[in-house]
């Protein structure tokens, strides 16, 4: 279980690595999973049991989630319908059963993909950059396109109207990170979580300062980035 969630560290949003949360109450399946992602260059989030997952991702964003069925406390499905209440990631299955009502159940819940114990790591990788490819909504090598102002992730350089804008890394990450997350509202605890990580102790206004500084560099299209007034900030495409 989490003894505290301080110990957990997000990637710097401004690496060009996938963030997986694996969830299995068996540990020698977790290790397994661990070692062949790692060796395909993903960051890998381990719970034992779908409560603990379930509080992971209130506080820290994932790209993809593997997610057995079988588990103590709260099961997979359980858990998949609570995290994808407050966030939207693609979502693959592990069960050690093969009845076709699991799948279909899995499926019409939204299940990204299903995969039946004992399975294949090299397959189970596989799925797992299938369904990646499908969920990226933008390319890492792709350049951003907002109207006039481009963002390319490659080079981290923002252009407004043509022109490049020089940002410190900070507003850099988070611009990156509102509009990996356009449309979604944002609490500032959250973004606090991933762009600072979970050992800040600061407050609100180091939030606000930034978005007031990222603002100003986007000059006409600083009206993208919206205040939703008690909750935090939304990026709209």
């Amino acid at each position: 279980m989490i003894k505290d969630l301080r110990l957990y560290k997000q990637a710097n949003i401004g690496e060009m690595m996938n963030n997986l949360l694996v969830v299995d109450d068996e540990k020698r399946i977790r290790i397994m999973i661990r070692k062949y992602a790692e060796y395909e260059g993903y960051k890998v989030t381990e719970a034992e049991d779908g409560f603990e997952a379930i509080q992971l991702t209130r506080i820290q964003d994932f790209d993809l989630i593997i997610l057995d069925i079988m588990m103590p406390e709260t099961d997979g499905f359980t858990a998949a319908r609570e995290i994808r209440k407050h966030q939207d990631v693609p979502i693959l299955m592990l069960s050690a059963k093969s009845e076709t009502y699991d799948k279909i159940n899995g499926f019409e819940m939204g299940i990204d993909d299903y995969i039946t114990k004992p399975f294949s790591p090299k397959e189970l990788m596989l799925r797992v950059a299938a369904i990646l490819k499908r969920s990226n909504k933008h390319p890492l090598n792709e350049i951003i396109k907002f109207d006039g102002l481009e963002i390319d992730p490659k080079a981290h350089r923002v252009y407004v109207d043509g022109k490049e804008v020089h940002l410190t890394p900070k507003e850099y990450d988070l611009l990156n990170y509102l509009v990996k997350n356009s449309g979604i509202a944002l609490t500032r605890e959250k973004i606090l979580t991933n762009i600072w990580g979970f050992d800040f102790y600061g407050d609100d206004r180091t939030l606000d300062t930034h978005i007031k500084l990222l603002r100003k560099n986007l000059g006409p299209y600083s009206q993208k980035v919206k205040t939703l007034r008690g909750v935090g900030y939304r990026f709209e495409a």
